[in-house]
């Protein structure tokens, strides 16, 4: 994924997620590093609402003063919130119920809000949305019912109804309470949403990568090999009775071995080195006259022509271009009996058709021949079909009426822009 990706090493600098607002504000309330009890954050806000609890009783003469039991159910409200993370539904219920016996119990209004919004955060955004509004509607129903009806029978003595405008700031705080902790909820899901797409994009990547390596050693492998193959049984062939001629077999096998092995090393190196260059231009149709060639010394001739206004291709259709008549000739010199084989390159605004046939019949030696790959049943033609259905192209390959074998391919190209 971007966020492991090592810098310097082929890929960008790891993505941080940005945080702000409610995020930042309460990013000191989630979890310890490692996984374990938020120790910290729990001892450091059990210290500031019992401390600031003082020092509210102090201002609030006419309630209780904090005493020991005022300050155990704020201990006990705090405490509870080490488990906010594993077991945050029981947690908010808790510390709801505490808070609501500190207030039946007479004691000052301050800190202790604090341990509300924090247990409700981590109901809310561990998913238990409904649980917090419950617990959060629970308290404010219980704060009424003891402010406006029980006050008579609950501490301090002689305590009158509490005025009504009193609740629309503690409304007020648990509407802001509800609504930043929806917000955090609602960004740790965009997040977590951004990296699984995050990583959905490079296993995609990866994988195409891998295709796009998979097709060229094919196409490179299975065009040299042939080639190779067929050298070879000439120059045994011919190795008593015309040792010129077998040592111009071998003469060929040793050039596409070389030319093989370098093409090769290229798409290797790239593999192994993803940020760097290839150290040689990748193959294009400016190099049919070397596929000529090669078919030639295999005894397939070979008649190339080019039709309509040439233009320069961006490199990646030309190396479509030019692995498709690769591959077509190699199935030719493999699969069909026929020892010449045409290939047309038709040039129009905006596309590009190839076309290469072989007389046929099938050989002997491989039954099916061509129209084998024609069945889907090859890599060849699927790596063909990859490869024009990656510029938007197509593939048609199959025998002809006149029993011969085509393939036809169309690419929309646009041309190269020189600079």
């Amino acid at each position: 994924m971007d966020e492991h990706r090592t810098p310097g090493r082929g890929g960008p600098p790891p993505v941080r997620e940005a945080r702000s607002g409610p995020a930042r504000l309460w990013q000191w309330a989630g979890p310890e590093p490692g996984g374990g009890l938020p120790w910290r954050s729990t001892l450091l806000l059990a210290v500031f609402v019992t401390v600031g609890s003082g020092f509210a009783s102090q201002g609030q003469p006419d309630r209780e003063p904090l005493d020991a039991l005022g300050r155990v159910l704020l201990l006990a409200g705090a405490a509870l919130l080490l488990l906010r993370n594993r077991h945050p539904v029981p947690v908010v219920f808790g510390v709801a119920a505490a808070t609501l016996a500190y207030f039946a119990a007479g004691y000052a209004y301050g800190p202790v809000f604090l341990t509300v919004a924090v247990a409700c955060y981590a109901a809310i955004v561990h998913g238990h949305r409904y649980a917090a509004w419950a617990a959060l509607g629970g308290l404010w129903l219980g704060n009424l019912l003891i402010g406006h009806w029980l006050y008579r029978h609950l501490p301090p003595d002689g305590d009158p109804a509490a005025p009504w405008g009193r609740e629309l700031p503690v409304a007020a705080f648990v509407v802001a309470i509800l609504a930043a902790s929806e917000l955090v909820r609602v960004r740790r899901e965009q997040w977590a949403q951004q990296r699984a797409e995050r990583a959905a994009a490079e296993k995609r990547r990866a994988d195409e990568e891998r295709l796009r390596i998979a097709r060229e050693l094919h196409d490179v492998l299975a065009h040299s090999i042939s080639v190779i193959n067929v050298q070879a049984g000439v120059g045994l062939a011919l190795l008593d009775s015309d040792p010129e001629q077998a040592r111009t077999a071998l003469t060929t096998i040793k050039a596409a071995s070389k030319e093989a092995l370098g093409e090769v090393r290229q798409v290797l190196a790239t593999l192994r080195a993803p940020g760097e260059a290839p150290r040689t231009p990748a193959p294009g149709l400016d190099r049919l006259p070397e596929l000529v060639e090669q078919a030639a010394s295999t005894g397939l001739t070979v008649d190339a022509v080019t039709e309509g206004q040439p233009v320069a291709l961006p490199p990646g259709a030309d190396l479509a271009a030019f692995r498709i008549v690769q591959e077509a000739l190699t199935n030719v010199v493999r699969h069909s009996a026929s020892r010449t084989a045409r290939v047309v390159i038709h040039y129009t605004p905006g596309r590009l058709e190839l076309r290469i046939d072989d007389e046929g019949p099938a050989a002997a030696a491989s039954p099916g021949g061509a129209s084998a790959e024609a069945g889907g049943s090859g890599h060849g033609l699927a790596g063909m079909r990859e490869r024009a259905a990656a510029l938007g192209g197509t593939i048609e390959a199959g025998t002809r009426p006149d029993g011969g074998f085509r393939v036809r391919a169309v690419l929309p190209v646009r041309p190269k822009e020189t600079p």
